[in-house]
């Protein structure tokens, strides 16, 4: 799958949208619809925070987009804007089979309520309280990327599909910015182009021919909590190929992007550099194709399978 920054950690959710958002059809198509509530055919049973036990009782139909509170927590109410910490089952009812879940895989997420989140889930959470459990049902054309389902999962474009999302937690808002003490650049980064806090490209008029190394260097030591393996970080970032005239990809003009980190949802010069950094750094790295996309590149953004890739990286929430 293109992993290209932007597509992985915005369409969807951090490790959702690696999951789902494949290539192709599994062919299987649901079946006839019923009257009544989808949840009606199952027996989801489990506390809040601990993976859902499903027992699928009948015949399991969706034709459309329903959402459904089972357990209502006492916590904050999530509005528009807002991040909470999530775990996410998705039971398939035309197989009766688990197909994906944050408990065995990745962890929970850090979803944030704006445009950037897919509108079913945004729909599911906004209004709910923290400490709440909330069911959707929907067919997987409603709720999969593109409209198709996923083979590797086993899911059609119509199977229908259960979701499980337990809200745990509000983390701190992240920072709007870097925050800390400016350090020298090194010799090997290029010259920041910004406006005000805002990167808008990188200038290697200067900048020394790559060596084929990974590099980091922190150009403003943040003071926050350090990152750790499989926490979801938000972050701001912008990527330029080395000579490059534009950047590939921002999210200094769109939203910050938030992911999991240190778990192979992003290049691996992401995961080896930022775990360890602290929150309000901002950071400079330089990553050689096999740290970045390897020898196949990603035409689509222009990068060749021989090109350095240099970002700049403004950590700005950790949880």
């Amino acid at each position: 799958m293109f992993r290209r920054l932007r597509r992985l950690m915005l369409l969807l959710l951090p490790v959702l949208v690696l999951a789902l958002a494949g290539c192709g059809s599994s062919g299987s198509s649901s079946p006839a619809a019923t009257s009544g509530n989808p949840l009606d055919a199952v027996t989801i049973t489990g506390d809040v925070g601990t993976k859902p036990q499903v027992e699928w009782k009948d015949t399991f139909t969706a034709t459309d987009v329903q959402t459904t509170t089972l357990t209502k927590g006492d916590g904050d109410t999530i509005a528009e804007g807002d991040q909470v910490q999530a775990q996410i089952w998705i039971g398939n009812g035309f197989n009766q089979k688990e197909a994906y879940s944050t408990y065995d895989q990745g962890g929970a997420q850090l979803l944030t309520l704006n445009e950037q989140l897919s509108p079913v889930f945004a729909d599911a959470i906004k209004g709910a309280t923290v400490g709440s459990r909330v069911a959707v049902t929907a067919p997987a054309d409603k709720l999969i990327p593109g409209g198709s389902g996923n083979a590797d999962l086993g899911i059609g474009n119509k199977d229908p599909l259960l979701v499980v999302i337990d809200l745990l937690s509000k983390p701190k808002p992240p920072l709007d910015g870097p925050k800390g003490k400016s350090q020298p650049s090194p010799a090997w980064a290029p010259k920041l182009v910004a406006k005000g806090t805002k990167v808008t490209s990188l200038d290697f008029s200067k900048t020394p021919k790559p060596d084929g190394k990974l590099r980091s260097a922190v150009l403003i030591q943040g003071t926050g909590a350090t990152v750790k393996k499989g926490q979801s970080i938000t972050v701001n970032y912008l990527g330029q190929v080395y000579k490059a005239k534009q950047p590939f990809d921002e999210s200094y003009t769109k939203q910050p992007a938030t992911f999991s980190i240190g778990t192979g949802g992003v290049i691996t010069g992401w995961d080896k550099t930022l775990v360890g950094q602290k929150v309000g750094s901002r950071v400079v790295l330089a990553v050689p194709p096999k740290e970045g996309y390897g020898k196949q590149g990603q035409p689509d953004a222009g990068i060749k399978g021989t090109d350095t890739l240099y970002f700049v990286v403004d950590i700005l929430g950790a949880a």
